[in-house]
């Protein structure tokens, strides 16, 4: 099963492009996690994930989503390949969502 959720802040304005079959709109998310190593330090890093949505729901971010918002996303990973102007193989890897929801930072998430 190719499941992803991911609670974090959204890292720059969303992107809207629309296509003949439809509206597509990508966004940066980030999510943080701290631990504390051998030492005992405490130890903070940022993973950035590419977020792709489609159809109703990437209208939906563009009117709801900015630049700090918490948001958990659910979707599944993709997985692709391009040639840049370079002729070099880019690789990406992006979550495809199907659902994203505004998380309130006291009392859990809500539509």
């Amino acid at each position: 099963m190719n499941s992803v959720k991911l609670i974090g802040n959204v890292g720059k304005e969303i992107s809207v492009k629309e296509f003949e079959g439809g509206i597509m709109a990508t966004f940066s998310l980030a999510t943080n996690e701290t631990y504390t190593n051998k030492k005992n330090e405490e130890v903070k890093s940022t993973a950035w994930h590419s977020i792709v949505a489609w159809g109703q729901l990437a209208q939906r971010c563009e009117v709801l989503l900015e630049k700090g918002k918490m948001v958990s996303v659910e979707g599944k990973l993709n997985y692709r390949q391009y040639q840049n102007k370079e002729d070099q193989t880019v690789k990406v890897v992006e979550i495809v969502a199907f659902k994203i929801e505004e998380v309130s930072r006291t009392n859990g998430s809500h539509a």
